[in-house]
């Protein structure tokens, strides 16, 4: 309903975190036929449960191509960042730790999580990005100096963790031009400022909701890029309604902030 010229995300498509090929294939083909219904073209993030372990990376590459890419729309260049780039060996340590602690958290709540080694986990946190995804953004950034705008787009921070050498000179290659850094993965809304650029966490946009998490709520972001800078609204789901006065898509009997409505199952 809001026309937008092209939709990007921050990760997180599908509940992934399997390597059951017709399963994948089911949720995938879920999302691809929602996305379908959309009026403008839908450019994918990977998040932790769409690239959970090798073989979903190659799923993912075979349906859609690189997990990490960029391109330009309007003199505006947008870089797409796989945060799940790990060794595959370790990327199999990760999917094998993780599901240990999802076995924990399913008897005992999310209150567990912390006491798992997933919960203690720097990956569970943090991103990263390897050292040939890094070269070929820092090569994209030097081809295209004269772009009005530059969007990173990512599903972990990349830059905390505290072995962090990749990230880093990415961020370097944009010193001098403006750009703003989008993420998720914590499920909670956060804004601060990094090299004097803005780094945006976007919070559930979907995703499972934590009424004990400040700014845990559904919603779009609307960017305007213009001569003159950017324009961000962030605009809640229970605050959209359409022409007869209701929330699009059944919205009225869903709850879009749990702080607000309580938990829903």
């Amino acid at each position: 309903m809001l026309r937008p010229e092209l939709i990007v995300n921050v990760g997180d498509l599908i509940e992934g975190g399997t390597t059951d090929n017709d399963q994948l294939a089911k949720e995938w083909s879920s999302f691809d036929q929602r996305a379908g219904h959309a009026r403008a073209p839908v450019f994918y993030t990977g998040g932790n449960h769409d690239l959970t372990n090798p073989d979903m990376w190659q799923v993912f590459e075979q349906r859609y191509g690189r997990r990490y890419y960029h391109f330009i729309y309007k003199d505006t260049l947008f870089l797409v960042l796989d945060t799940e780039d790990n060794p595959p060996g370790f990327q199999w340590e990760i999917d094998r730790i993780r599901s240990e602690s999802i076995e924990i958290t399913d008897k005992e709540g999310w209150a567990a999580l912390h006491r798992t080694a997933y919960g203690q986990l720097t990956e569970r946190k943090s991103g990263r990005i390897s050292a040939e995804q890094a070269s070929y953004f820092r090569e994209v950034i030097a081809q295209n100096p004269q772009v009005r705008w530059t969007f990173l787009l990512m599903h972990k921070p990349a830059w905390e963790r505290p072995d962090e050498e990749n990230f880093s000179t990415v961020e370097a290659a944009l010193e001098g031009r403006p750009y703003t850094v989008f993420y998720g993965h914590v499920h909670s809304y956060l804004y601060e400022q990094r090299h004097g650029r803005d780094y945006i966490r976007l919070a559930t946009t979907g995703g499972v909701q934590d009424s004990a998490k400040d700014m845990s709520i559904d919603h779009v972001t609307l960017v305007t890029v213009s001569d003159t800078g950017v324009d961000i609204a962030n605009l809640r789901l229970s605050g959209i309604f359409d022409r007869s006065g209701k929330i699009p898509a059944g919205g009225e009997g869903l709850c879009f902030e749990a702080a607000v409505c309580g938990e829903q199952k």
